[in-house]
């Protein structure tokens, strides 16, 4: 694996909201965090003593200067943005990824993962479709640009480690801050003597609001409060954009060919009613009324 490396030279300052005295020691856990993954992040820290309900909190998220994390009374690591509280909440899909099948899970059914199996989520947001994924015994690679939302993967997986049943599922999980393309990049540049295969490559690009409607009835999805929080850090690719993602997907699982017969696959999700990425037709696609994946089998 390359050389974990910051997207950007450049630092974000994000204001850190702590409301006990006693959390010291994860103060000072996220800010090693910071430091082990290299995070161009500076914290500023502050012990707030008011009670932060919700009403508070989006009071502090609109007048702040800078980006405000929290770290509340159940050491939750969570991202305050224009009237938004988000956090991964791993812990909420417990039962989901306890269920988790190629019966129940459509992203299953398109990535045909086992339990020797490598996958890269490429766009990895608030990690969901990762735990899903990892569930199925794969190592997960979980690419995600943005530091801020790299630190909240980072904190979330410490946080769920130390319970008992999530363990083996953390241990599974691979978080970088990079950004996709460098990252295909630097596989790509590797020698076949070690190189690690790459069994599948998962892509759920940034698509614009409107994506989620039919475009003639206006009907469809509503955007939800994470890819709400999403939208302001990220704008959706261009054409041009997503097809080098795509190209770029495809030559990395395409190295697996090179040494041996596997067959690597690049599995893209979309809204049911969204576009094909880059207009190209997917060799299989698998969906329901809200979501479409469209597995490119290399």
């Amino acid at each position: 694996m390359s050389s974990l490396q910051p997207v950007s030279s450049s630092f974000t300052h994000c204001q850190l909201v702590y409301v006990s005295e006693s959390q010291h020691s994860q103060v000072a856990d996220i800010q090693a965090l910071i430091i082990a993954h290299q995070l161009p992040i500076i914290l500023h820290l502050e012990l707030f003593a008011d009670k932060l309900n919700q009403k508070r909190r989006q009071q502090l998220s609109q007048t702040a200067t800078q980006p405000i994390l929290l770290l509340d009374d159940k050491d939750k690591l969570s991202w305050l943005s224009d009237g938004l509280s988000v956090a991964p909440e791993w812990d909420k899909l417990q039962r989901r990824v306890v269920s988790a099948g190629r019966k129940s899970e459509l992203l299953l059914q398109a990535a045909k993962l086992t339990t020797d199996s490598r996958v890269i989520d490429a766009t990895a947001g608030f990690g969901h479709d990762s735990l899903i994924l990892a569930s199925t015994g794969a190592q997960v690679i979980m690419l995600e640009q943005q530091p801020l939302m790299a630190l909240l993967l980072l904190a979330e997986q410490q946080r769920m480690s130390a319970l008992p049943n999530w363990q083996k599922l953390m241990s599974r999980l691979h978080i970088i801050n990079s950004e996709a393309l460098s990252y295909f990049a630097s596989l790509q540049a590797e020698s076949l003597n070690t190189i690690k295969k790459v069994d599948a490559i998962y892509l759920d690009p940034m698509f614009p609001e409107d994506s989620y409607q039919d475009s003639k009835t206006g009907k469809g999805a509503k955007v939800g409060k994470h890819m709400q929080a999403l939208h302001q850090l990220a704008s959706p690719p261009t054409s041009e954009e997503e097809l080098q993602l795509l190209q770029s997907a495809q030559a990395v699982v395409g190295q697996n060919g090179q040494h041996t017969q596997l067959r690597g696959r690049v599995v893209v999700k979309r809204p049911q009613l969204a576009p094909l990425l880059a207009n190209q037709q997917p060799s299989e696609s698998w969906h329901n009324e809200a979501v479409r994946f469209d597995g490119y089998f290399v």
